[in-house]
């Protein structure tokens, strides 16, 4: 018996930041949120900074340009902080 292995390659769509998380929904209809107590530069970011992201290529991370800061959706996934 065999097994196919599916080769997971998860993309975000949208992002959004709380007080205390951010969410990112991924195009695959899941969501993964995580504590900004994780990333110190977006957890000492003003609201205005955290709304001022962009996807980076064609979801695998995104970029606070104001603030220099990036994730990758599979790190976030992985549980990196």
């Amino acid at each position: 018996m065999s097994i196919l292995a599916v080769e997971l390659h998860p993309l975000a769509q949208n992002v959004e930041c709380t007080e205390t998380s951010v969410v990112v929904e991924l195009i695959d209809g899941r969501t993964v949120t995580a504590p900004l107590i994780w990333f110190p530069h977006l957890l000492n970011a003003s609201p205005e900074q955290l709304q001022n992201w962009e996807i980076l290529g064609d979801g695998e991370g995104i970029h606070w340009p104001e603030i220099d800061e990036d994730l990758s959706v599979a790190g976030l996934l992985a549980g990196a902080h």
